[in-house]
């Protein structure tokens, strides 16, 4: 779940980004930009986190 989160909030940064870079007007500031950036790295984490929990716990 977390993994399709960090996805999808990416997804919306790579489109706010393509939006600025072809010349119109991103809808995203500097500020929300960065913090948009941190919630996807974050629940990039968690996702992987989680996900080596998961994998520990079938190992034993």
């Amino acid at each position: 779940m977390a993994l399709l989160v960090s996805a999808a909030l990416f997804a919306i940064f790579a489109t706010n980004v393509a939006i600025g870079s072809f010349g119109g007007t991103p809808f995203l500031g500097d500020v929300g930009e960065m913090l948009l950036l941190l919630a996807t790295t974050v629940t990039f984490v968690v996702a992987i986190l989680k996900s080596e929990a998961t994998r520990r716990q079938g190992n034993k």
